[in-house]
């Protein structure tokens, strides 16, 4: 996890929320758990902020725990190339192959989950310590959901996301 720590060390915040967040992220790496598999407290997620073309949607899918939008993300499961997870969790929850543009951290969140059932199984609340990355895909490529993750996933006008 030698290289996840110099990337997100290295990554510039740009805000105080994340300032905060890189913080607790090279403090939870510091720790010497294995964060890249589901270590029960927490644990690394990665993420796609996709956009169309024209820059004015992003990706998004309905995920059925949160009940609400989000962009496309999951677990690392083991795998330190967070990129290449946030590259494999946007084909698994919208069907769509996106460009990467640029491999370098496009964002990171700490988010707290709360306790659910998944699977038939109560997971526990815990903390996604979320890389983000940035990816482009058009518009005219056939979308399809995941059904055990979420119910749609759609292109979101910038205009009508919240915050």
């Amino acid at each position: 996890m030698e290289n996840l720590y110099k990337e997100i060390l290295n990554y510039e915040p740009f805000c105080e929320s994340e300032v905060k967040d890189r913080e607790c992220m090279l403090e939870a790496l510091r720790l010497g758990k294995d964060l890249l598999s589901r270590y029960m407290l927490m644990h690394f997620t990665a993420s796609a902020f996709v956009v169309n073309p024209d820059r004015d949607k992003m990706l998004c899918v309905f995920h059925n725990i949160y009940q609400g939008l989000i962009y496309p993300g999951g677990h690392a499961d083991g795998e330190e190339d967070l990129l290449s997870v946030a590259v494999r969790e946007v084909t698994e929850e919208t069907g769509v192959k996106p460009k990467v543009l640029g491999d370098e951290i496009f964002g990171i969140t700490v988010n707290p989950v709360s306790g659910h059932v998944k699977r038939g199984e109560y997971v526990s609340g815990h903390t996604h310590l979320d890389v983000i990355y940035l990816m482009e895909c058009s518009e005219d490529v056939a979308l399809k959901y995941n059904p055990s993750e979420s119910s749609d996933v759609c292109w979101l006008p910038f205009s009508k996301a919240d915050g």
